[in-house]
């Protein structure tokens, strides 16, 4: 009987020994931190300059695009018309420019010089008969009204076959050197209109600027789109990080550079990452101190690190744990 008793004490004792332990050890274990982090990728917007109709859509959403791959069609009626008007004014300047420098037409160049020699005729019998008035002037036959008049003749003959010599000479030689200049001015500036036109034309075919994932399509076909309004959005999903909002207190174990091993639950993986961006200036409040004296607001700094490892299946919006007690 007595022993029994004895050995119930000493149950009770090993009982209330190993319950105390286990309580203290409960109490004093560490709960590990644990960061939670978001992942990103870089996102693209693909618009156009130019207002239109989508004449036809040529992806969906989830499908995978090749940089340079075309993703819509606008319809620009109003273009195609501006583009019609361009042309016939760069026609028309084109023209002109070529009659520029041509010059005047071999038939004008004739009739020019027709009447330079018709000029140069006058002139001579003009000459020879101030010539002979002027002799017999001399010689006391004629009176010296007849001489007044031959000589008036003459110098007016000479100004004829001048002005007729300058009309040939202008004829042959063609356009002004500054006009010439004026209409290849012409001919530029509306080759510039139809440059400009043609490259508005050609940005209503909207490509894909990088390889990726459709993600969004905000507009369907038929719908009218503004200018610079995104229509498709891409993920380019080798560009791809996780984005961490860290309290300032645990700051500073973080560095530029450095390692940490990161849980993603989608994959059940555990991925290398290192950290590649800290933000320069903190961000929100966390936790926001409830006395006057000896507290101070938390706040969170944007950290991101990026996989160094094959980081095939990580996409955007997929979870990352990180045991800060782990960290290098």
């Amino acid at each position: 009987m007595k022993k029994n008793y004895v050995v119930g004490i000493i149950c009770t004792a090993v009982f209330i020994v190993v319950a105390v332990l286990l309580v203290s050890r409960y109490i004093t274990r560490r709960t590990p931190t644990l960061l939670q982090g978001t992942v990103e990728c870089t996102t693209y917007k693909a618009s156009s300059k130019i207002p239109g109709r989508i004449a036809e859509m040529k992806v969906e959403e989830g499908d995978s695009v090749e940089k340079g791959q075309l993703l819509y069609v606008l319809s620009t009626p109003e273009l195609d018309a501006k583009l019609r008007q361009a042309e016939a004014v760069k026609s028309a300047a084109s023209a002109l420019d070529q009659a520029a420098i041509a010059g005047a037409r071999k038939q004008q160049i004739e009739a020019a010089l027709n009447m330079w020699q018709k000029a140069q005729a006058g002139l001579e019998l003009a000459r020879k008969t101030y010539e002979r008035v002027k002799s017999l002037y001399e010689q006391g036959v004629l009176p010296a009204q007849k001489l007044d008049e031959a000589t008036a003749n003459f110098h007016a003959m000479e100004a004829t076959a001048q002005a007729a010599k300058a009309q040939y000479d202008m004829a042959a030689d063609g356009a002004r050197k500054e006009d010439k200049e004026a209409a290849a001015a012409r001919v530029r500036q509306a080759e510039g209109a139809v440059s400009e036109v043609e490259s508005y034309i050609s940005d209503a075919m909207i490509y894909s600027p990088v390889t990726g994932e459709v993600s969004t399509i905000v507009a369907e076909q038929g719908e009218l789109v503004g200018s610079g309004y995104p229509v498709v959005a891409i993920l380019d999903m080798s560009d791809v990080w996780a984005t961490f909002n860290i309290k300032e207190t645990l700051m500073p174990r973080i560095r530029m550079g450095t390692r940490m091993k990161g849980y993603v639950p989608a994959l059940d993986r555990t991925l290398d990452f290192r950290v590649s961006y800290i933000a320069p200036q903190a961000d929100f409040a966390t936790w926001a101190a409830t006395r006057t004296q000896g507290g101070f607001d938390i706040r969170t700094f944007a950290v991101k690190v990026k996989p160094e490892v094959d980081a095939t299946g990580l996409r955007p919006g997929m979870s990352v744990l990180v045991d800060w007690d782990k960290i290098e």
